[in-house]
């Protein structure tokens, strides 16, 4: 490919174009890059940034201003800074400023204080990192320079094992060719070494006296987060040179193996890839974070309401009943009117109401999520012995969101499958190798294989490699010729690095499991690949060293799916190797091998069909002419500025076709421990798993029913394979019509609609009987998910068991989860172990990453991580579940009693003329929220449990609640509240009641506005004390030291405020002396205390014991059943102590029902304990589940604003 004409002069000359004509862009609008090495001068005047990075937000100076400014952008935090605004003003405030101030300025103290230690380690590190010493070429001399002093055009030298200092081109090294070796694992975390190369014209600059003279200046893109692409170009010497990403040095990378490298800045401090790539993840809330914000607002209207009412009350009574009492109750100066009197009164109770929605609230959450992370991080259950890898929650937001997961979408390779891969089978000419036969010529079952083949003929092989045909070996040894072009092949095409130790001893570095399984195959059958320099390959063929020149690589991407090596070997004959991808490779073979073609073919689709990864490969032979035209049009498509990547793969395209045939690999990677167990279990919790994974469709459908995900009980397989739009729609059409006719046979009485817009189609599409699963291709998938037929796809979808989709790029895989998000009310969580699942994993609501074998992106990008997919059980069914229960009793107790202590105002509003009297004393609401009542909840946050971890998992379908979201809802929120409202007209009225005719037992009367007040407050303390003991399912000491613990702190704090103490040290603040002794000395105040607990408890308590014999839920009856097998235990242990004997009995005759042989037979992964827990409660704890399903699938009114659940069949 020639330089287009249109291209601009600049490229097509040798020299740069001048600068001085160029305005510096201004900051983020870089167009390109400009850097002169040994010139400071001439790049200073484009104020490139420095080499010193800043992660830290904060200094000495602007910490309290910056931190308090980001703390008030909180709209609960700026509510309460406004309610202290309005306590000050002494014409409305009814409360001391401090009962607002403390708790606000305990919040944002433990907020500063945590934002503050994390910005030291920042500091720290930044500092630790910036003060690095690097060798600077400075005036022809090296010196010694701190890494922040390094600028963009500097020359540096690096040594082997020290860090890249930043974003380099490298120059010479002291390898040959101008190679050097670096370890990527802060960028990609891959710890394999990768080979960079300096380009020839430079990796002669090893004397310092000759770098000292280099003036080449490079022009290249502007700072971008692309970590595996560069394109730039080298004027120097009156010509260009081709620069990418096989150039450079990226910061962060450590130099291995290479004594040393210099290289010149082109990118330094924050344009470097690795500081562009730091920025943050995309925030992400959940459900009940959304939910709770509404409730505020709602809760907030509420108060406005109650404001506006004892408002106008007070505007009524000062008009009608205060002007009475003018003479020694006379108004403020500032009031003039009734009117003007119920407007301040407004803003009182505002103050003194705003408890209802309390600031203690937001920090108890916090801690809470944190608690539950660190159970996460903590549970040895979910801890790799073999690659030493706890479970780690890298968020703290979303832990109860993990108990409402309806969709996981999930990778294959490394996430299901042990991304591990093993050499088991090839087709070469027509022939296929790896089974292995019996004497009568059968096929060899699992574990009739008889000895591996025996590589003792070659003393390089590898021995940990297995093969079990002989034959395969037979033909490379009477020297087949295809067999040998077929390992010849293997050897050379591929970017393994080789590390030789020992003599002998052959370490490969490959970048993928597939390469290395690869070439280590090669290497047992005789072909080993030894080493490598950037012009040529050594492979000692059956013993003999062969050198070949390697003239091009065409490297793999995700695009191209495929790898080609162009090589001339001794004898002068050029040939192109090439291996990929059958989709791809398959259309780009010569005619003449179709024969061939269907045998391989045929090879492929057995190998498919046994879950094993494909490639195929070919080869081409180029005259000398023809190369070198092509080589000349690759080195200009290669120093094209513009559209560089397209240009080289047209190019590519070009040589890569009318390839001869030459065979076929096919790799197994196994499937991790547990992962059929996994599935199934969270098949029963009603969780539908879709699998998105880039390999064909054979494997994708083989490893479906590896894992359980696809059965032969199944009623239908559906495969979408269309190639066109109505291809793809028809099929998606025939799949929904079959499920509706399964329907319809069966009686269900559904009839079918094609059109989508029907508000019942989603309900009634996954309301069909029988199990189906989905398959489809990548390019069906394109065009299933353009706008007109998306709908079309995900009800047909959403309708099966099981959904995979095969052949589908990063980009498809956060469509389809986009898609989920977009048109279903449920919760998404993607998995993955690779930097291709990135993008999935950041889209769903809920990303997990698995630390396997393809570096530590994922992880990075994820909210949790762990080392195997079968964790995921446990994550989602054991702390998911228990996060959400605890996060709902929470916010129902926690709602409760505040609206039980907050509207106890409101009544008494009604009998203090509306004057915004509070009830309580003002130290009671400081402490209430800080002291009394919070670390009960806060035990019960963090350690309630409804069912043991094992019944958890026993059981799945106790994870339907937080799916349905049926612990805290709006429904429930009303009956918090009205439950709350409740206790508190119980609370102020039962006393009220009591005081207005009550003596002490000197006859005098009892009732006084501080007696009265100590006697409600107890109430409370006790009240709120003896509900969250109802409502703690599981005691622990903490529990009851908390409890007991507050009550006893409650009462230390009231007898010391009215004690002499205070009283003498500050008369004016605690004036009441001995009232708190003399009030409950009274046997009439705590009868009436008692009377007001039990008239608050005994209906919750009826309520519970009604509801528990009449209508338990799933977690009712485990506990049940619980108990049942304990009492059976201690019976069983008594009989066997009295050693009574008796007739042998059949265990059989107390089964009413069909036994389980055909289920455990049907190889389905179930337990038995689920299956029978679900059958006996039918009646009770299902038949609720499934109305409500029901229920909510009818109420949908179309498919973008469904809230449909899949009804269980």
């Amino acid at each position: 490919m020639t330089v287009p004409k249109e291209m601009p002069e600049k490229w097509a000359r040798a020299r740069p174009p001048p600068s001085w004509s160029r305005k510096k862009p201004s900051w983020g609008t870089e167009e390109e890059r400009r850097a002169r090495a040994n010139d400071r001068e001439y790049n200073e005047k484009f104020q490139y940034a420095s080499n010193c990075i800043k992660t830290s937000k904060y200094n000495i100076l602007t910490f309290l201003p910056v931190n308090l400014f980001e703390q008030f952008q909180e709209v609960a935090n700026t509510y309460f800074l406004f309610l202290l605004i309005l306590q000050l003003i002494p014409q409305i405030s009814s409360l001391s400023w401090f009962t607002t101030i403390v708790p606000l300025v305990l919040v944002l103290t433990i907020t500063a204080v945590k934002d503050a230690t994390d910005d030291y380690f920042r500091h720290k590190s930044d500092n630790q990192v910036n003060n690095r010493q690097s060798q600077v070429l400075i005036n022809g001399i090296l010196q010694q320079e701190q890494w922040m002093n390094v600028c963009v055009g500097d020359i540096i030298k690096l040594e082997n094992n020290q860090f890249v200092a930043a974003d380099l081109l490298l120059l010479s090294s002291s390898e040959p060719h101008g190679l050097c070796y670096i370890e990527t694992a802060e960028l990609d975390g891959e710890t394999n070494m990768k080979v960079r190369q300096a380009i020839p014209v430079t990796s002669e600059l090893g004397d310092i006296s000759k770098l000292a003279k280099f003036d080449g200046e490079v022009i290249c893109e502007p700072p971008n987060n692309k970590l595996d692409k560069f394109s730039g170009t080298l004027y120097w010497k009156e010509n260009k040179f081709p620069l990418s990403n096989q150039n450079m040095l990226l910061r962060g990378c450590v130099l291995r193996n290479t004594e040393w490298c210099f290289g010149l800045v082109i990118f330094a401090g924050p344009d470097t890839k690795l500081m562009q790539n730091s920025g943050r993840t995309k925030f992400k809330r959940t459900s009940i974070d959304r939910l709770m914000n509404t409730l505020v607002l709602w809760i907030f209207g509420f108060l406005v309401c109650m404001g506006v009412i004892l408002a106008i009350g007070n505007a009524i009574w000062e008009h009608e009943v205060g002007t009475r009492f003018q003479v020694y109750l006379p108004w403020d100066e500032a009031v003039d009117s009734a009117f003007f009197s119920g407007f301040l009164s407004f803003w009182s109770y505002i103050i003194i109401l705003n408890t209802v929605v309390p600031i203690s609230l937001y920090v108890s959450v916090e801690v809470i999520r944190l608690g539950h992370s660190y159970f996460i991080n903590w549970d040895k259950k979910m801890f790799c012995m073999k690659k030493r890898t706890p479970a780690e929650a890298r968020t703290t937001t979303l832990n109860e969101e993990l108990g409402q997961v309806e969709y996981i979408f999930s990778d294959k390779t490394g996430t299901l499958t042990q991304n591990i891969m093993v050499f088991n089978k090839c087709s070469i000419y027509g022939r296929s190798y790896g089974d292995v036969f019996d004497v009568l010529g059968h096929k060899a079952e699992l574990g009739e294989k008889p000895e591996p083949v025996d590589f003792s003929f070659n003393p390089l092989a590898d021995k940990k490699f297995l093969f079990w045909d002989p034959s395969l070996l037979e033909a490379v040894k009477i020297g087949d010729p295809h067999t040998h072009e077929f390992f010849r092949l293997l050897s050379l095409c591929h970017t393994v690095m080789s590390e030789e130790k020992n003599e002998g001893e052959l370490y490969y570095k490959a970048q993928s499991p597939d390469e290395g399984a690869l070439v280590t195959a090669a290497r047992n059958f005789g072909f080993v690949f030894r080493s490598r320099t950037p012009k040529t390959i050594t492979v000692h063929e059956m013993g003999t060293a062969i050198t070949y020149q390697l003239l091009a690589i065409l490297d793999f991407n995700n695009i191209r799916k495929r790898m080609s090596v162009i090589v001339r070997n001794p004898e002068g004959k050029i040939r192109l190797y090439c291996k990929g991808a059958d989709t791809i490779l398959l259309d780009r073979l010569h005619h003449s091998t179709q024969e061939l073609l269907n045998t391989t073919m045929d090879h492929l689709n057995e190998y498919a069909g046994e879950g094993l990864r494909t490639l195929v490969l070919a080869y081409r032979d180029l005259d000398e002419e023809y190369y070198e035209e092509w080589a000349e049009r690759r080195l200009q498509a290669s120093l094209a500025q513009d559209s560089r990547e397209d240009r080289l793969a047209s190019v590519y395209e070009e040589v890569e076709n009318n390839m001869m045939l030459l065979g076929a690999t096919a790799i197994e990677d196994k499937l991790q421990q547990g992962v059929p167990e996994t599935i199934a279990l969270l098949t029963l919790a009603n969780i539908k798993i879709w699998v998105l994974t880039g390999d064909k469709q054979e494997t994708a459908v083989n490893i479906g029913y590896s894992c359980k995900m696809l059965t032969d009980d199944m009623t239908e397989v559906f495969i979408v394979t269309g190639h066109t739009v109505l291809e793809v729609r028809e099929e998606l059409r025939k799949a929904r019509e079959k499920m509706m006719d399964s329907s319809r046979s069966v009686g269900n009485g559904f009839t079918y609609q094609e059109t989508l817009s029907s508000s019942k189609l989603t309900s009634v599409l996954e309301a069909v009987a029988g199990e189906y699963a989905l398959v489809i291709n990548g390019h069906s998938l394109a065009h299933a998910l353009e706008a007109d037929m998306e709908l079309e796809f995900l009800e047909t979808a959403c309708a099966c068991k099981a959904v995979i989709c095969c052949r589908v790029t990063p980009l498809q895989k956060a469509q389809v989860v986009e898609l989920v998000k977009k048109y279903k009310k449920a919760v998404t969580l993607a998995i993955g172990d690779g930097a291709n699942d990135v993008s999935m994993i950041k889209t769903a609501h809920i990303g997990v990453g698995i630390s396997g074998q393809e570096g530590i992106q994922a992880v990075l990008a994820s909210d949790y991580s762990f080392s195997q997919f079968k964790f995921l059980q446990r994550l989602l069914l054991v702390h998911g579940r228990w996060s959400y229960l605890r996060m709902c009793k929470f916010l129902c107790y926690f709602f409760y009693k505040n609206f039980a202590f907050t509207m106890v105002h409101f009544w008494f509003g009604f009998f203090c003329g509306f004057s915004a009297q509070t009830v309580y004393d003002q130290y009671f609401i400081t402490l209430y929220n800080i002291v009394y009542t919070s670390l009960p909840v806060l035990a019960m946050g963090v350690f309630d449990q409804d069912v043991p971890e094992q019944r958890s998992m026993e059981y799945p379908k106790l994870y339907e609640p937080g799916q349905l979201n049926l612990l805290f809802n709006k429904r429930e929120f009303f009956i918090c509240i009205a439950q709350g409202i409740y206790t508190s007209v119980l609370m102020f009225f039962i006393p009220y009641g009591v005081f207005a005719e009550a003596t002490r037992d000197d006859g005098t009367q009892l009732a006084d506005y501080q007696s009265f007040a100590v006697t409600v407050a107890t109430s409370l303390v006790i009240v709120v004390s003896v509900q969250i003991g109802l409502d703690t399912g599981y005691w622990t000491a903490i529990n009851h030291f908390f409890i007991w613990g507050s009550l006893a702190v409650y009462f230390a704090i009231l007898f010391a405020m009215h004690s002499n103490g205070l009283f003498d040290m500050f008369p004016n603040q605690f004036r009441f002396v001995g009232n708190a002794q003399n009030t409950l000395a009274q046997p009439t105040v705590w009868l009436t205390i008692v009377l007001t607990t039990v008239v608050c408890i005994m209906p919750v308590v009826a309520f519970r014991f009604l509801r528990l014999n009449l209508k338990p839920d799933l977690s009712d009856t485990v506990r049940y059943t619980q108990l049942v097998r304990k009492k059976q235990k201690a019976q069983h242990r008594c009989m066997r102590r009295v050693g009574r004997t008796g007739s042998r009995r059949s265990g059989y005759a107390f089964s009413h029902q069909e036994g389980f042989g055909e289920l455990i037979m049907s190889g389905k992964n179930m337990r038995l304990s689920s299956l029978a827990l679900s059958s006996f409660t039918t009646r009770s704890s299902s038949s609720w589940i499934e109305s409500l399903r029901r229920k909510k699938s009818d109420s949908a009114s179309s498919p973008s604003g469904s809230a449909d659940k899949p009804l269980k069949g």
